[in-house]
């Protein structure tokens, strides 16, 4: 029992496997434009770069201010529904207010009813109370 434990521990063609360590690369940039001169670079890329276009199902989309924005429909057509879509936010914001603003008048307007008629049967109390002593 000795004998096969000792035979597990002995590799069995000799030497571990070892491979040899290899060295490191060089970092290159995948990018050729580094090696370009000056004038090419602005042939290739143009001076001002702009916001990137695409063109997607014969439609071209841009990308402004965050978001991608269409332009085939016209310049203004996008950017108008842009504008729209934010000011029915606004729009929304301010009709939840007013309404909020409402239920507030009627809540105080009903408290000051309740107030009103209860200050009304006092008073027709008191003089009903009045009127027994005499």
């Amino acid at each position: 029992m000795e004998d096969l434990k000792n035979s597990l521990k002995m590799p069995l063609f000799g030497n571990t496997f070892s491979p040899k360590k290899i060295p490191p690369r060089k970092c290159a940039s995948l990018s050729s434009l580094h090696s370009l001169d000056r004038s090419t670079r602005e042939v290739e890329l143009g001076i001002e770069y702009g916001p990137p276009v695409m063109n997607i199902g014969g439609q071209s989309w841009k990308f402004e201010d965050g978001q991608w924005l269409t332009e085939s429909g016209g310049n203004g057509s996008s950017r108008e529904l842009q504008r729209l879509k934010k000011r029915n936010g606004q729009l929304e914001e301010e009709n939840n207010l007013l309404k909020l603003k409402i239920e507030i008048l009627l809540d105080m307007l009903t408290e000051t009813t309740v107030n009103y008629h209860l200050v009304g049967k006092e008073a027709e109390e008191i003089k009903t109370q009045h009127r027994r002593k005499k």
